[in-house]
């Protein structure tokens, strides 16, 4: 019988975690239910064929697909469970098939649609799944998942956009490290033999440096690797710790250019996500509880949370939004705007409609300077090094000339 590691909380709020031998996903879910432990996720314990190391094994494609295909399937008039079936036959993922034929079962045993998918956190999040309900709580699920498969499409564009940026000056790095490592190690130690004919001849204090820098690398490479190892170790804990991951989170929203940028982007994924659902029928602190969750910056995070508690003391909006410092000035006028008018939901998309093609903009800019400030900085290290290199001859020529 299969292990399940769950994790649940109990009524009194405590967090509870454990390893549970049982058939399948619903009978943990019913014994942990059974002693009053209302359970958060579920899954297949280390060691178990159908464990996913890394990530859930769905990409968003996937969940793409998926959405758009069940919408024009449920517009048509065909049964939910006859759906799930067809989908989780033709998918090419074998791994999201499983869930699906999984999800298919609890929908059958008499589940509600958006509790069978509750069950796979890691594949579907709580935006997905409150829609979901929503849809299913109003009878108007076909357009619930057009939109769901409409805001999919457009958080993808987004990312796409975002990672295009970044693609550049990360391959310009690597590329010059790799330069710097090979001239190091092989193009250096030729100038220094020829160099060490010229007994007692001093050599420039440039050249001299990098001589001793290419000396220190061949005899202790393994420290400068174990460094930069220990380095990205170090960074990688300071940014999965909460107070690291503030400050970074803070840090990174003022550096010129760049901050902007990427306050934009977590403008429009922020507007879209709340229009989408308040569109939907969702909360709005329930939608502002599930848009924080999604923001992928703390300090943002944190500004979401507070306008929310305000929300739920009786404030509006647009007030506590500002408060927080966070968003412009033109996108919290236009939410007070929407919530005098009583259509939010339309202003919202709005602002996401014109935030994104200001981040297309900012993108193609942001990309634009890049190209020139990195293929300096590559030049320059590379061309610093062969100029030291060859700082002795120019001076021998120099002598050579004035005699």
């Amino acid at each position: 019988m299969p292990k399940y590691q769950w994790e649940g909380v109990t009524r009194t709020g405590d967090v509870r975690r454990g390893v549970m031998e049982a058939a399948d996903e619903d009978a943990v879910a019913n014994r942990l239910r059974s002693e009053q432990i209302s359970p958060k996720r579920i899954r297949r314990s280390f060691g178990d064929k159908e464990i996913v190391l890394f990530g859930s094994g769905v990409k968003t494609r996937d969940i793409l697909v998926f959405t758009r295909q069940l919408s024009t399937m449920v517009e048509a008039g065909l049964p939910l469970v006859q759906c799930l079936d067809i989908l989780g036959t033709q998918t090419d993922n074998k791994t999201f098939a499983r869930i699906l034929q999984n999800i298919k079962a609890n929908v059958e045993a008499g589940a509600n649609f958006s509790d069978a998918l509750r069950r796979h956190p890691k594949v579907f999040d709580d935006l997905f799944v409150n829609l979901i309900q929503a849809g299913e709580v109003g009878g108007i699920l076909d357009t619930i998942l057009n939109r769901l498969a409409t805001y999919i499409e457009k958080a993808v564009k987004l990312k796409r956009q975002v990672k295009s940026a970044m693609v550049y000056p990360i391959a310009i790095i690597n590329v010059a490290l790799l330069v710097i490592l090979v001239m190091l190690a092989k193009v250096i130690p030729v100038f220094e033999d020829m160099y060490s004919e010229f007994r007692g001849a001093k050599l420039p204090a440039p050249t001299q440096f990098v001589l001793n820098l290419s000396n220190s690398f061949l005899a202790n490479w393994y420290w400068y690797f174990g460094g930069l190892i220990a380095f990205s170790v170090l960074l990688t804990w300071t940014l999965r710790s909460d107070k690291g991951r503030d400050a970074f989170d803070a840090l990174i929203l003022k550096v010129p250019i760049i901050g902007d940028v990427l306050r934009k982007v977590v403008v429009a994924r922020f507007t879209r996500t709340l229009g989408t659902l308040l569109s939907s029928g969702v909360p709005i602190l329930d939608s502002l509880d599930i848009c924080a969750k999604t923001t992928g910056n703390r300090t943002v995070q944190k500004g979401i949370l507070y306008a929310r508690e305000q929300i739920a003391a009786g404030k509006d909006l647009a007030g506590p939004l500002s408060e927080t410092g966070v968003f412009p000035a033109m996108v919290v006028h236009m939410i007070g705007v929407g919530e005098q008018t009583g259509a939010m939901d339309q202003m919202l998309q709005k602002i996401a409609d014109f935030y994104e093609d200001e981040v297309d903009v900012a993108v193609g800019a942001l990309t634009s300077l890049l190209e020139p400030v990195m293929m300096v900085f590559l030049g320059g290290i590379v061309g610093g090094l062969i100029v030291a290199m060859y700082l002795p001859v120019f001076e021998l020529a120099g002598s050579i000339n004035a005699e």
